[in-house]
């Protein structure tokens, strides 16, 4: 009696995908139909690829079809394994060896200005994302991947953290709500990731269940990698409790909030103006610094408004945040551009630290520069926003 499963994406625009049919049978030993515009040039190491995949699984009789748009092999083999794993059970995993280079270590107070949101269902979009240069790239597992996908979507991520060049960008997954999220992290864990974003985030609880896991899961591998979270925070109880959450764990870097789920949980209208989240807004800002923490704005959802993008950049920045999400490579130049300290602020940086310079040399604990008083928190926000400005580029 024969199975069927199918896996990937197809039709109209897919492309670096593929979509495959397989059917496990009792007899008949391994037939592979393929389909594919390279195949003169690469359909034999397609095929083989299949074949090595099918037998790490110990299959012996099926037919496997690939209609290839494409794809690349770590997203060919992710493919055919989730169809063999929708059709038996199954620990294995089929793994491509891994690119050195994606072994990376995170700093805590590394620059987080800009993250960039990619699909984690569609690797068109994750393979080229690191040549934008956002500071992180988030493969995303929760909102933006299908119900019926999330399987083939774990099993992508996880080879995609392995096999695709980030090009220094903080390697990043958002996984799916809890108790869900839970699951998710075994496909993310041993592989290299280095910040976990919490969606939807409530408690400190929540937090506390994702470190357990993941210190269970690091145990098993013996991956240590180490391992940072991001919550976010979606809803009313969530900004309630912001504090109890930015503070819960050591290895929490940065909070962020997601503005469409919170709006839409308090009852208001997201506006442009932003006066029905900013009170959310600041109440994460402060409980962010309180924690000793980087706090991170929303995404700004119309990618071709670049001047709203701006503005709302220079808005988060005057709030307090660090950086903001952006759902476009489009946005990331701007979303920059608005984070970014001008000339007035480095001049004036500049003098401060001068100023409190000579004052250390002279043996002074306070000057001034002009009518105002120098002190060591003035300084040290100084010495920040030029550290800032030369990861900027701006001196």
């Amino acid at each position: 009696m024969e199975n069927t499963a199918t896996a990937g994406n197809k039709g109209t625009g897919i492309r670096s995908d593929c979509f495959v049919t397989l059917s496990i049978s009792d007899s008949g030993g391994i037939h592979i139909e393929l389909k594919s515009k390279v195949e003169t040039m690469y359909g034999n190491q397609i095929k083989s690829l299949a074949l090595d995949v099918l037998s790490h699984f110990d299959i012996i009789n099926a037919n496997l079809s690939i209609e290839d748009s494409g794809a690349l092999p770590f997203v060919i083999a992710a493919r055919i394994e989730a169809a063999i794993k929708c059709l038996i059970d199954t620990e294995k995993e089929y793994l491509l060896p891994a690119l050195p280079i994606n072994q990376i270590i995170t700093e805590k107070d590394r620059l987080r200005v800009c993250r960039l949101y990619v699909p984690g269902n569609s690797p068109a979009l994750m393979i080229n994302a690191g040549i934008y240069k956002p500071d992180g790239i988030i493969l995303d597992l929760e909102d933006s991947v299908a119900p019926s996908k999330k399987q083939e979507a774990r099993l992508l991520v996880r080879n995609a953290l392995r096999n695709i060049d980030f090009y220094g960008a903080e390697k990043m997954v958002r996984i799916n709500q809890l108790p869900q999220g839970l699951d998710d992290l075994k496909f993310i864990v041993p592989w290299n990731v280095n910040v976990i974003l919490i969606p939807k985030c409530e408690s400190a609880e929540e937090v506390f269940q994702v470190n357990r896991v993941l210190s269970d899961l690091q145990e098993k591998s013996g991956s240590k990698t180490r391992i940072w979270l991001m919550p976010i925070i979606e809803s009313a109880l969530g900004i309630i409790r912001a504090y109890e959450i930015a503070s819960a764990a050591e290895n929490i870097v940065a909070m962020a909030i997601g503005l469409e789920d919170y709006t839409a949980d308090i009852g208001a209208q997201r506006t442009m103006q932003g006066s029905e989240s900013l009170f959310a807004r600041s109440q994460l800002v402060n409980a962010c610094r309180a924690a000793g923490i980087q706090p991170n704005d929303s995404v700004f959802a119309d990618f071709s408004d670049k001047e709203g993008l701006f503005l709302s950049a220079r808005k988060s920045k005057e709030m307090g945040f660090d950086g903001m999400g952006c759902i476009h490579p489009g946005q990331i130049k701007t979303i920059r551009e608005g984070f970014s300290p001008d000339k007035e602020e480095i001049d004036k940086a500049l003098k401060i630290v001068d100023a409190f310079d000579k004052a250390q040399a002279e043996g002074l604990g306070v000057t001034s520069l002009g009518s105002k008083m120098i002190d060591p928190p003035v300084v040290k926000r100084a010495q920040k926003l030029l550290v800032f400005a030369k990861q900027m580029g701006k001196i």
